[in-house]
């Protein structure tokens, strides 16, 4: 088995999910729990099969969205992996939703920052272990810093 990292396409002034699924009707469901729930997010979803023609399934309602989420599921090469790549909302907003769906096993991420996907390769295939999302901390909240995490969720319309 060999151990192998990923750093993944995160679309500008955009995020990604990445997950773990089990069946080929999963890029439909996906997409109608995005537009069902957030109709006006700009997103696409590439999703690799692991049986059959073993394709990379892909849907959207934005191209180059699309072709990201593309880039990263290719890139990757885990069956049964699938990539989102969004904007015009946030992973929060839809995250509730994409868990609720029969076939969806896993999220390993949700995010806007630097991510590696670490993958494990066999012979038969290759595996997501994990993620690696954004940085490590470089240390501990001031009141300073709680008063702007305050400011900023309510500034963004998250709390009152």
């Amino acid at each position: 088995m060999d151990l192998k990292t990923v750093r993944l396409v995160i679309p500008e002034n955009g995020n990604i999910i990445v997950g773990h699924s089990h069946f080929i009707k999963t890029v439909e469901d996906l997409y109608e729990a995005i537009v069902n729930t957030v109709p006006q997010m700009k997103f696409g979803i590439a999703f690799n099969e692991a049986s059959g023609d073993c394709l990379i399934r892909v849907d959207g309602n934005d191209p180059e969205l699309e072709g990201i989420a593309t880039e990263n599921a290719q890139a990757m090469g885990a069956g049964h992996a699938f990539v989102i790549a969004l904007r015009a909302g946030y992973p929060i907003n839809i995250l509730s939703r994409i868990r609720e769906i029969p076939e969806i096993c896993n999220i390993f991420c949700a995010t806007a920052n630097p991510v590696e996907v670490i993958l494990a390769e066999t012979e038969q295939g290759r595996g997501i272990l994990g993620v690696i999302d954004g940085s490590a901390p470089k240390g501990i909240e001031s009141a300073n810093d709680r008063e702007w995490r305050h400011g900023l969720l309510r500034k963004i319309g998250y709390k009152r």
